[in-house]
């Protein structure tokens, strides 16, 4: 039988058999020893083939190829990275500027592994009805300006006040789609206003650190409205797994688009003369945020980022 992984948790996952049935299934030896570089086999999103050995019981056999997945640097030194989940259309990258705040390094190694592996990204600001309170509409718009120059769609939303989330639905229809953030930016608040039956958890921020608290411990799928998403626990930094350093300036859009005018085909956008990025940093055109992440990555101090 073929299925849909729609649950991780230890050594357990749940699948959704095509007639829409639930197995609860472990993985046969052989395939657990595919692949060592990473700390999971199987990722939620993936499309596999399983037996059924019991009722409501499975043991999988075989992952079908993959047409992307999202994948960070693993915090468990014995294995190289961490697949997120796989097969997805779309990701909505929740990060709130306020309660708690989204570093701009965080969001920019997400998005350049997201291009890596050409899987669109949406960039939802949620509690957006917090900036007015706080007074932080003129940091509102330095990041919208980042991002939409950059070429990425901003959507401000909020899940307690039911601000634009029918725009998220009417994107996920029909769609695998995965909410990814750290913790405390309200992925789970945003899944629980676009449909209430959930009841996914949801947490408190840590008023001594203005840092969220882990609710969602594992991946798991929902389906909602004809599409599925994907609910992920916080993480709190995102290190990249290894890439060719001449290759990271392909993933930051703004930058791809310029290079094309720099004056030697191997410029790295560090010191050349003549190089078009520099000069359209320097002119506004690319955010300097978004050069310095770009500079800190192809530094490869990557250790700092990784978090858990």
């Amino acid at each position: 039988m073929t299925g849909l992984i729609v649950k991780h948790t230890g050594s357990n996952y749940m699948v959704r058999s095509d007639n829409g049935e639930l197995y609860l299934s472990t993985v046969r030896g052989k395939l657990r020893l595919k692949d060592m570089k990473t700390t999971n086999p199987i990722a939620v999103g993936d499309k596999v083939k399983f037996s059924v050995i019991a009722k409501e019981k499975g043991v999988i056999i075989d992952v079908e190829p993959r047409k992307n997945y999202i994948i960070r640097r693993s915090t468990n030194l014995s294995r190289q990275a961490h697949i997120l989940a796989a097969n997805i259309d779309k990701v909505f990258l929740i990060v709130t500027l306020t309660q708690p705040e989204t570093r701009y390094e965080f969001i920019d190694r997400f998005l350049v592994t997201a291009e890596a592996y050409k899987i669109p990204v949406w960039i939802v600001i949620n509690k957006i009805d917090l900036l007015t309170a706080t007074g932080l509409k003129d940091e509102l718009e330095h990041f919208k300006y980042v991002y939409s120059s950059a070429g990425y769609t901003i959507l401000e939303v909020s899940a307690l006040k039911n601000i634009n989330l029918d725009m998220i639905k009417a994107e996920i229809s029909g769609k695998i789609s995965l909410f990814s953030g750290n913790s405390g930016v309200g992925k789970s608040a945003i899944m629980n206003s676009l449909a209430p039956g959930l009841n996914l958890k949801t947490g408190e921020i840590s008023r001594a650190h203005n840092k969220g608290m882990h609710t969602t411990t594992f991946y798991e799928m929902f389906e909602i409205d004809n599409g599925f998403v994907i609910d992920s626990p916080g993480i709190k930094g995102f290190g990249l797994i290894d890439m060719d350093k001449s290759e990271i300036y392909h993933f930051f859009p703004e930058i791809f688009r310029v290079a094309a005018g720099c004056k030697f085909g191997m410029c790295s956008h560090t010191h050349e003369p003549g190089c078009a990025v520099k000069a359209a940093v320097e002119s506004g055109e690319i955010s300097e945020s978004r050069y310095i992440s770009y500079l800190k990555i192809i530094e490869g101090d990557d250790d700092k980022y990784r978090g858990s």
